[in-house]
């Protein structure tokens, strides 16, 4: 008996709002469409949409647009938790600004039929974050026993760090959630080189959500180049290319495939290369003269 799991990956537009109830109108009819699914993946910052709220003054602005998300956070876990327990499904709803101290973090919250599962900040920042922004990171990564597997999050940024990948496999991770926001073709490349080589070397599922468009109203999201996929390990087990699914660049919409979590396992244990089980050869390696 195969342990089948059905993702869906969001390539994620934002739209401007008029309210609360046009947000919740949107997500549910997204969540509907891939309601066919056990996961759900939307992307970082996502949730930026609802800077719109604010008005066009609020939206434009980088540190107001920030703290106009995040008054709706709890409006929008219940609308997620109300939505995973009605499709029975598992959603990572989209990422956006969380104030626990003086700065906010970046954060993720994952959802399952049951209710809020737990929530993953971004680790390391980019340079957009640090020194324009100041959102800041939360070290410490989790990993959420599931009945869709063992899932870890790497947002964005955090994938093109092989050390926190292999945190997450050595916690036992099957499956990877990158949910990105990246605004050229080249941040995207970034975060899909960084997810497939984590999925290589982890011999595990990674899922790539990305955000898309052209937004006008808001500096921290005005430009979203990507495609969503579902990648895995190109060692025999899994496709060659180590694309399981993968959309078209810069079109809206789910990618949707299905993935049996067993093979995580048997590659990890019987693939034609083992990188899992090699890692440790790779550490306090020494140059030679």
């Amino acid at each position: 008996m195969t342990r089948t799991v059905r993702i869906a990956a969001a390539a994620y537009p934002f739209d401007w709002l008029a309210d609360f109830d046009a947000y919740r109108a949107k997500i549910a009819r997204w969540v509907q469409e891939a309601a066919d699914c056990d996961l759900l993946v939307f992307p970082e910052y996502g949730a930026m949409e609802l800077a719109s709220l604010g008005g066009r003054a609020v939206a434009g602005d980088l540190e107001a647009s920030l703290h106009e998300v995040a008054r709706h956070e709890p409006a929008r876990d219940a609308l997620h938790k109300e939505l995973a327990a009605r499709h029975g499904v598992h959603i990572l709803a989209a990422s956006g600004p969380a104030f626990e101290g003086p700065r906010p973090v970046n954060r993720a919250v994952l959802f399952g039929p049951q209710g809020r599962i737990g929530h993953q900040d971004k680790q390391v920042m980019t340079r957009f974050e640090r020194e324009d922004w100041d959102v800041v990171g939360a070290p410490g990564l989790r990993v959420f026993d599931t009945a869709v597997g063992r899932l870890g999050v790497l947002i964005c940024y955090d994938s093109e760090f092989p050390l926190l990948g292999r945190a997450l496999a050595e916690a036992g991770a099957e499956v990877v959630l990158t949910p990105s926001c990246t605004d050229t073709v080249a941040g995207f490349n970034r975060v899909r080189i960084g997810a497939m080589a984590r999925a290589l070397e982890s011999q595990c599922v990674v899922v790539q959500a990305p955000t898309v468009g052209e937004v006008d109203w808001n500096p921290a999201i005005d430009e979203n180049r990507g495609a969503a996929a579902i990648y895995a390990p190109p060692d025999g087990l899994w496709p060659e290319s180590g694309v399981v699914a993968e959309g078209a660049m810069d079109a809206p919409g789910w990618v949707k495939a299905s993935v049996d979590l067993d093979l995580v396992a048997e590659s990890r244990r019987n693939g034609r290369v083992l990188p899992f089980a090699h890692w440790g050869e790779t550490v306090g390696v020494r140059m030679v003269d």
